[in-house]
């Protein structure tokens, strides 16, 4: 099969699932929509995180001072090992605080996000009922161009 003839059979079948997307097939089930996470889903997350960056904090430098030492010892005393014991402390010590930082800022993040998505969220409330109340017999709803200009 040459190029082109593949390349045009793979458009059509992006193109046949795109006229799909608007509906087209069944909806899908609550829950499985893409990009869709409760905030529930992120406090578990930024909680797992927090934990692990507490614990980590002190359960990966408990033997930081005793390592320190023997590596220090071992070199006074002539041995080879007591440098390589060093160096891989050392190593341990940053990987231990990269993946410290890691732990903070993706908790930090979710913070944000959750604080973020709510500000939105009460922004574009405020916003809706700014086009409300309606006097009687006026509908209430607010128009499809005031929706649109909520999402930039």
């Amino acid at each position: 099969m040459a190029f082109e003839d593949e390349w045009a059979a793979e458009k059509a079948v992006v193109t046949m699932r795109l006229n799909q997307a608007d509906g087209g097939g069944p909806a899908p089930a609550k829950g499985s929509a893409d990009y869709v996470v409760e905030d529930d889903d992120l406090g578990e997350i930024g909680h797992a995180a927090f934990g692990l960056f507490n614990g980590l904090e002190s359960g990966g430098k408990h033997a930081n001072a005793g390592s320190e030492a023997a590596g220090t010892s071992l070199k006074g005393g002539g041995f080879d090992c007591g440098a390589a014991l060093s160096e891989v402390n050392e190593t341990w010590e940053r990987q231990v605080k990269t993946l410290l930082q890691a732990c903070a800022h993706i908790s930090n993040h979710l913070d944000y996000t959750k604080k973020s998505a709510k500000a939105d969220d009460d922004w574009i409330h405020a916003q809706l009922l700014s086009a409300a109340p309606a006097p009687p017999g006026v509908n209430p709803t607010v128009p499809a161009s005031k929706i649109n200009d909520l999402f930039r």
